[in-house]
């Protein structure tokens, strides 16, 4: 029997035999797929340009009662049957034995005997209560016991079937969407035992012990008067409205994410003892979530393979029900934290279906949402689901049948779905060298972590002029949005990175709140200093992210100082943009930096709400807008800001504004993507100068449409 292609993976892409190559994999649960039609249907997925497939093997189904492992006689059970035809058909497996697996089955896929017999092991919140009946306190030393001996069962029966045994086991994942289980159930785990409270070598103490060394800096940090570590609580109210109060929330989210590493670091050790050492893999459970995983990827060392899930419908309750550009605009922001995380971009859990079946989730918006996902910079595929059968018996918690509307339906029915999935897998195979190309870009936008977890700590700004939640919402539906509308690609840099410093070639812009970390105003300062151009809006910090005094920007700007603008009426030009609409907050400035001139005033008062300043080798820009992008306005004003900062020409030109664009470039090669995300026709003209093209080509786009040109 041939041997399968050793895959591992980089910061770029993946790699099969050595070769940079796409994941392309289906979700394939053989504990729900009729036995008899396994073969016909991993055929079929292979036929489709399948590299790969990943299943659970959800411990509900194989310990039904404790003590009592059970792999088979029932079909259901036959993990090992199905990894043996799998490595007979050549298709690598991605395993998942949790202990969480969620995929609609009971307890999530954890047996319920165990939160029936152990209820101490629940997640709880601050006054004990369990959040839900099936949510886990993951370090809680009676759940991490009873996973470890259904490691002790799982994993030294899936190693006997990985790569370098012969097997087709190329990947395991660890547990499934991490700490998913506790937001969705009302809030982080608070569960006593787990964190230690009330002990002073109990892991909440131990933590506060390490960040402030004494109780009487937490108590003048907190404004509280705790006696001892042993007796510090945290709290758990996101819509804080005092600094003290909000750092205190801060805190425990960063505690409560080190304990996600090092349970995390736990399960990865016990797969490995257990002899499962092949790469880990988790996936965050959406995009808003990524950035939650930060801390777990520190404490294990790069050693994860991180992706994300990109949902855009399952019910009516999602924001949209196809593809959209609010949510290409998430899946951008997505694959950008993955990449700076090290990892090529991944979507774990990419819509192969919907377990509801109104809205419908059809193939024309499948098609859309794929080819916009490479158009963004995906890497790695896998879809939810490939196909589905029969629940086990009383497992389910939807129906008795998992179809779930998938490309090969519960009864092995192959829907049109299916050739779409090989449409798209055909594209990335004949173009494999788009898996290690990069985004052209005209300009950077900066991530700054922070704003993307504020919503956790930070809900309510009080009487602060800007909050870091405020700044993410201006980052994701602002900025970016206007910059694409305008024809401008933006890349994206990491502020906490000293790579920053190395891409002093394109301006930067940043959204600001009032609260910056100090290493990221140290770094912004150097970036200037440097020769970068750097655009910031609508304030200028002047607290760290801890709320605590910090003005290392505003002092290199001579002390710089914003208010917000009160009345009615309020309009703004800036430069030739005149009557730019005001869809969120405007700001004036109180001192101006010297030597600044203005270039954006309010028409009213004629106050100035934007300046530049030159500073060493470089400039700032500074506009005191926060908006939401409604008008082509907007647009305008991102195209004169930049061409201040010395862009005169884009990437990629577009005459409509509904119509986005990517160019990517990699091994001599390049791509162009022309997206419409609405459910009308457009039309384009679209000019790539870089390419040496004289004339605007013309692009009749029909709804729901992303078209992939090679520019030659």
């Amino acid at each position: 029997m041939q041997q399968l292609e050793k895959v591992a993976w980089d910061r770029h892409s993946y790699l099969f035999d050595g070769q940079r190559r796409f994941l392309v994999s289906g979700e394939f649960h053989y504990f729900r797929v009729p036995k008899e039609d396994w073969r016909r249907r991993l055929r079929l997925w292979k036929d489709a340009g399948g590299n790969a497939i990943a299943t659970y093997v959800p411990w509900l189904i194989h310990e039904p009662e404790e003590g009592r492992f059970a792999f088979g006689p029932e079909p259901w059970r036959q993990v090992e049957a199905f990894l043996e035809l799998c490595a007979e058909d050549h298709v690598h497996v991605i395993a998942r034995p949790g202990p969480y697996q969620y995929s609609e089955l009971r307890g999530n896929g954890v047996p319920l005997w165990l939160f029936e017999k152990y209820p101490q092991l629940l997640a709880t919140d601050l006054a004990g209560k369990p959040r839900s009946r099936i949510s886990a306190s993951y370090i809680h030393p009676i759940f991490l016991e009873k996973t470890k001996a259904w490691f002790d069962q799982v994993c030294p029966l899936l190693a006997k079937y990985t790569l370098d045994r012969g097997g087709p086991i190329a990947m395991a994942q660890f547990d499934n969407e991490l700490m998913g289980i506790h937001e969705w159930c009302g809030g982080w785990d608070y569960n006593a035992q787990s964190m230690g409270f009330g002990r002073e070598d109990g892991r909440y103490a131990s933590f506060l012990r390490q960040r402030y060394g004494s109780i009487e800096a937490v108590n003048e940090a907190y404004g509280t008067k705790f006696a001892s570590f042993a007796d510090a609580r945290p709290i758990e109210d996101k819509g804080s409205r005092s600094n003290e109060d909000r750092r205190r929330v801060r805190d425990y989210m960063e505690f409560y994410f080190s304990t996600i590493g090092e349970y995390a670091r736990i399960l990865m050790q016990m797969m490995r003892e257990r002899g499962l050492d092949v790469p880990f893999v988790h996936n965050s459970a959406n995009p808003g979530m990524n950035a939650y995983f930060r801390e777990m990827m520190r404490q294990t060392g790069g050693q994860v393979l991180l992706g994300s899930d990109h949902y855009y419908t399952l019910n009516m309750n999602w924001e949209q029900n196809n593809p959209t550009p609010l949510y290409a605009s998430k899946c951008y922001y997505s694959m950008e934290m993955l990449r700076l995380m090290g990892c090529p971009q991944t979507v774990f859990e990419m819509p192969g279906g919907s377990c509801s079946d109104f809205p419908p989730v059809t193939p024309s918006d499948l098609r859309a949402c794929y080819f916009m996902h490479a158009a963004l910079g995906m890497k790695g595929v896998n879809y939810y689901i490939l196909t589905g059968g029969p629940n086990p018996p009383g497992m389910g918690t939807t129906s008795d049948i998992y179809d779930y509307n998938a490309a090969i339906a519960a009864d092995g029915t192959v829907r049109p779905l299916l050739q779409v999935q090989k449409e798209f897998a055909q594209f990335l195979h004949g173009n494999s060298w788009l898996a290690e190309a990069g985004l052209d870009s005209d300009f950077s936008i900066g991530l700054d972590w922070d704003h993307a977890l504020a919503g956790n700590y930070f809900a309510n700004r009080g009487d602060l002029e800007m909050s870091s939640a405020d700044a993410w919402l201006f980052w994701r539906k602002g900025m970016y949005v206007s910059a694409m509308c305008g024809s401008w690609s933006a890349g994206m840099v990491d502020l906490h990175s000293d790579d920053l410093l190395s891409s002093t070639d394109r301006p930067l812009w940043v959204a600001a709140s009032v609260c910056m970390a100090r290493s990221v105003q140290e770094r912004l300062v150097k970036f200037v200093s440097e020769g970068g151009r750097l655009l910031i809006a609508p304030v200028i910090p002047y607290l760290d992210e801890n709320f605590r005094p910090c003005t290392l920007l505003r002092d290199f700007l001579d002390g710089a100082s914003v208010s917000e603008c009160s009345g009615a009426c309020l309009r703004l030009n800036a430069g030739p943009v005149e009557n730019v609409q005001l869809s969120g907050r405007l700001f004036k400035a109180q001192t101006l930096p010297s030597g600044a001139a203005a270039m954006a005033r309010e028409v009213n008062s004629g106050a100035t709400c934007g300046w530049k300043v030159a500073r060493g080798k470089g400039s700032l820009i500074w506009l005191g807008l926060q908006w939401m992008h409604t008008m082509n306005e907007h647009s305008r004003m991102v195209e004169y800001l930049l061409a201040e900062c010395g862009v005169r020409s884009r990437v990629v030109e577009c005459d409509n504004p509904n119509v986005w664009t990517t160019l990517r470039s990699g091994a001599g090669r390049r791509m162009l993507f022309v997206m419409n995300l609405f459910s009308s026709p457009m039309v384009a003209n679209i000019r790539v100068p870089s390419a040496g093209e004289g004339k605007p080509v013309r692009y009749e786009l029909p709804p729901m449409t992303v078209q992939p040109v090679e520019i030659r």
